[in-house]
Formats: C-alpha cells, structure tokens, sequence
C-alpha cells in the first residue's frame, strides 16, 4: 500500500513579497505568515486609519481653503511683520503626509485581502506617528491664527457634496472585494454574518445620500437666477498689484461689472488706495523712509505717498504664482506703478461707466482729518464727475451728513435692523451669507454683496442662491457651473450595484471551485505541467507502508526528475 504525501510546490509570490517587503519588510517567505495579527498590530492599523481620516479632512480644508489664501497669507503678515506665502510649505507637506499615509494604508488593506499577518514596519511606525502629531499641530495653529475659516468645511460642502458621494461611493465598491473575500464561505461565523451586514448597511446609506442633500445647484436650471455681478475686489490683484491703475484695468478687461478698493485718508486730506494700516507690505517705504516704516500710512502726506513705488513689491514677491505669464510691457508697467488716488480710480470707473465699493479706514483720533475724512471723500467724488448712484461705501456712518451716496452695513443685520437703519446693500463674508439669509435678505428688497468669492465652486453656490454681486481678487477664473448631477448620481448608484454584485457572484464562484477540487492532484498536476525553470520543489516525500503488516522486498521507487513526477512499482505493478 503507498500513501502519497501531496509534493509541497512553492511559486514565486512577487506581489506579496512587495506588499509585505513594504508595509512590513519581510521579504522572504519564511518571514511571512498567515496566522491572526495580534492586538498591538491591530492598535497600529487603528492608529493609521485614524491618521489617515484626520489626514484626509486636512487635506481636504486646504482644498477648499484656496479660496482665502491671500487672507491667511495676509493674517499671518499681521502677526509677523513679514510677507511670506505660508501656504506653499503647509501644502507640500500635507501632500507628501497624506500620500504616505494613503499608501501605507493600501498596503495594510492588501494584507488583509491575501491573509497575511499585520506586522507595520518600526520605520513606517515613527512616519504615522510623526505625520499624526505634525496635523494635529497644524490644526491647532490654523484653529488659533485663522479660526474663521473652518466655516468654509460647510459652506464647501453645498458645492463638493456630490462629488465627495461619487468618491465615497467608489471607495465602498472597491472595498466589496474584500468583503466579499472575507464573508463567501460554506461556513460562516457571526463576525463575518455581521461585517456583511455592516457593509449592506452602509452601501444603500451610500446610494441614497444624496437625497439628504441641500445643494442649491442640485435645481430646476430654468428656477435659476441671473448670473451675480462681479466686483474686482482691490481691482485684479492676482495679476497686477493690488490697489493700482494696472490692476484695475485688468479687472475691468475681464468684464468686470464694479470695482473695490481700501480708501486711506493721508494726513493732507487726499484719499488714496491703501489695505494695509502700513505702507510696508506693497511699498518701498523701508528704503525711502526707513525710520517711519512701521508709522501708520495715513500720518504721510500725499507727497511723500506719491513718491513711493507701490509694483516693485509684486514682481519680487510673486503673491499669486503669476509673474512668470507677464510680458515684458506689463512687468515694466508694474514696475513703474505708484500709489493710486481715489480721485484716479473714480475717473477710471467713470469712463468705463462701472460701479465703485469704497471700504473706507476712518484715520485714527489723532489724525487732522480725523472729523472731516467723509468730506474728503466727497470733495474726491464730485471732483470725478462720477454719478453718487454709482458708488457705495461702508462703513454705514455718518448716514445724515452724507446723501446721495450709496452707503452698505458690513455686518450680517435682521431684517428689521435693516429697515430702521434705513439700508438697503449689505456687504457680507461668504460664510455669514447662509442659503436661507440670502433669500429672506431678496424677499426684503435688500441687495446682498458677497466677499471673497476666488474659486469657481463658491461663486456656483452663490449663483444658485440669488446672490445679486460677488466680490472676487480672482475674476478671471469666474465661470459658469454646469449642472448634470442627477444623472451621474443614478448611473453611478447602477454602475456600483451591478459591480457589488458582480465581484460577490465571482468570489463565490471561485470559492466553491477552490472546495471542489482535490489539492492532491492540483499539486501534483501543477509539478507535470511546469516545467523546472518556474516550480520550485522545496521537499517530496512519498511513504509506503503495508497494511496486512508486511512490506515485499520487490518494492522499487524510482524518480523521473525531467518528467517531474515520481514513479514506483510493487511486486510488478508500476504507476
């Protein structure tokens, strides 16, 4: 009698070398194994889900925030003194961050599909935590330099709502593999009964978000609006310095419908164009006036303003990443640029028959024109030739000593407040201009101005709110939305099902064929077919033993190695 010993076949496993190389360095099969990881592997693969979530609302708030990007660039120069673009190194970061964690998370997802041990690598184990706590910090820093702006996270959500649900609903189909995988055997335990569960579950929670939706461009296109006003916001500024001639006829070529500015008043009573309280940022005062650098820039007279070049700054600074698409005419033009006078500024609206916003900084008490700035303004307005309809100004003081002017609250009012104020134009942060506000805002008659509106996904929700006007730094990259969601939702929801279901029916199918089969002769059919060069045989035992308790010395064994297989013969008989 001869009892056969299945031949013990070894393939070369590239695939899971790598993934475990990687993820764990083992590289060698003798490193490997396939029984359950333990607690403390399981804790690291925790720990890097949870880094890799964190991660990824990190990344996705960088996203969404390119929107204000000059805003945190321009809080950060309040605090420090120095402008710098302090984006570039947190996005470099949060790509090489987010990338490794992702990569590292694939590998582990990989393990489990193959049955593999869970064994994180000690290296990789001080990367997740370094990445971990390095986003944790950043989180903390943005929360206390720039906390308004977590705001957007909601505000982005009415825009990116369904395209998140489209990736979400790529992820979930592309995790039924492993479900699958895990749950399609004869037998099943309660674990598996309830990880099928769990993902059913959150399959058709999937399916059917987005009737919990309440994007306003998920909408009748014939309900929609006219399309907003966009008002250049300090003119063009991502393509011209800010607050200058050139950068307001930039705005005005690309179809701008209004212009805003920052009025200073000098100390000579003269309004000109000034954001910052300094003349340090966008001016070469530290080289002309070094002494009074830091001095407030409305103590200067209007001499001495003139006298400063107010373009040099954006072409060494590059602010926005645009220097390198100017010609050399314009570079030479911004070059030369001076500061701009709120009389300049309002003859250019007159003769483009534009609209103008003025956010007027009132000079501090100790200021000579402290009591008489909005006659200052005034004196700027009639000399322009402009008609008051067409401009409006904030703050909204002064509201019986200044008629026939426009005059707008930057601050979010009730409706009743608004009446007995007597406004009519409110000017508003995009995150305190909610869907719902902006409808009872129209519903009142009261025209609504929303500010900073940069990306093309913000400036589609305004549209489809009712927004009348934005207020952009970017109006060259406003476009219009097009709006197809519906369709793509129910052909993805098809598309994904019929995936699920498919990948179920195949690993069942696979499964049963696996049970089918005797492993005996697929090793040993597997040894005749292939040949040496691409089968290893590590070990090839075959026992003989007689059962009626007596072996015949006849016995022969006989090995054909080049046929790969074994043949023995008894008393005879050969196989």
């Amino acid at each position: 009698m001869v009892k056969h010993q299945p031949l013990q076949v070894y393939e070369k496993q590239v695939f899971v070398s790598f993934v475990t190389g990687i993820y764990g360095c083992r590289w060698k099969r003798y490193q490997r194994s396939q029984d359950n990881s333990s607690r403390w592997e399981c804790t690291w693969f925790l720990i890097l889900c949870s880094s890799f979530l964190l991660l990824l609302f990190w990344a996705y708030f960088w996203l969404v925030a390119q929107n204000d990007f000059n805003e945190f660039n321009w809080s950060v120069y309040n605090r420090s003194g120095e402008w710098r673009d302090e984006t570039v190194p947190l996005l470099a970061s949060t790509t090489v961050g987010f990338s490794y964690i992702t990569f590292l998370l694939i590998l582990a997802l990989f393990h489990i599909s193959l049955g593999q041990q869970l064994n994180l690598y000690w290296v990789h184990k001080i990367g997740v935590l370094a990445a971990l706590l390095t986003t944790v910090s950043g989180v903390v820093s943005v929360d206390d330099i720039w906390g308004d702006e977590w705001d957007i996270m909601l505000v982005s959500l009415q825009a990116t709502a369904p395209f998140l649900h489209l990736g979400v609903l790529l992820s979930v189909t592309a995790v039924s593999w492993l479900v699958a995988g895990y749950v399609v055997h004869k037998e099943r335990t309660n674990f598996q009964v309830m990880v099928l569960l769990v993902y059913v579950i959150i399959l058709i929670a999937v399916y059917l978000a987005p009737l919990m939706f309440t994007c306003p461009c998920i909408m009748d296109q014939h309900r929609l609006k006219p399309r907003p006003d966009i008002i250049g916001q300090r003119g063009a500024p991502m393509l011209a310095p800010e607050n200058t001639l050139i950068s307001f006829n930039r705005a005005l070529q690309h179809g701008v419908d209004s212009l805003e500015a920052d009025v200073t008043i000098s100390v000579d009573g003269v309004p000109f164009l000034m954001r910052d309280r300094t003349l340090r940022r966008t001016t070469d005062v530290g080289k002309v006036f070094p002494a009074r650098q830091f001095e407030d820039a409305s103590l200067f007279n209007w001499t001495e303003i003139r006298s400063l070049n107010a373009g040099q700054w954006f072409l060494e600074n590059d602010p926005y990443w645009t220097v390198e698409t100017l010609t050399v005419r314009d570079r030479s033009r911004i070059g030369n640029q001076t500061v701009c006078s709120l009389l300049e500024l309002l003859r250019l609206a007159a003769r483009a028959n534009s609209s103008t916003l003025l956010n007027i900084r009132k000079p501090p008490p100790e200021h000579p024109r402290y009591r008489s700035w909005f006659m200052d303004t005034l004196w700027a307005v009639q000399k322009a030739g402009i008609s008051q309809k067409r401009v409006t100004w904030t703050p909204d003081t002064d509201r019986g000593r200044v008629r026939g002017l426009q005059q707008a609250a930057n601050e979010k009012l009730s409706v009743d407040e608004i009446r007995a104020r007597g406004i009519t134009s409110l000017t508003l942060h995009y995150s305190k201009a909610s869907h719902k506000d902006i409808q009872e805002y129209l519903a009142n008659n009261v025209s609504v101005t929303v500010y900073p509106v940069n990306e093309p996904w913000l400036f589609s929700i305004l549209w489809c709110s009712g927004v009348p006007s934005v207020s952009s730094n970017a109006p060259q990259v406003l476009q219009k939305s097009q709006n197809a969601y519906n369709f793509i939702w129910i052909t993805s929801d098809l598309v994904s099902l019929a995936i699920v279901t498919g990948i179920f029916c195949f690993q069942k199918w696979r499964i049963n064929g696996m049970h089918n089969c005797n492993p005996e002769q697929i090793m040993l059919s597997a040894v005749a077919q292939r040949s040496s060069r691409d089968v290893n045989i590590m070990k090839e035992k075959l026992i003989f033993s007689d059962l009626n308790n007596g072996v015949n010395s006849t016995e022969e064994l006989s090995l054909y190695p080049e046929n790969g297989y074994a043949r023995y013969s008894h008393g005879g008989l050969s196989r």
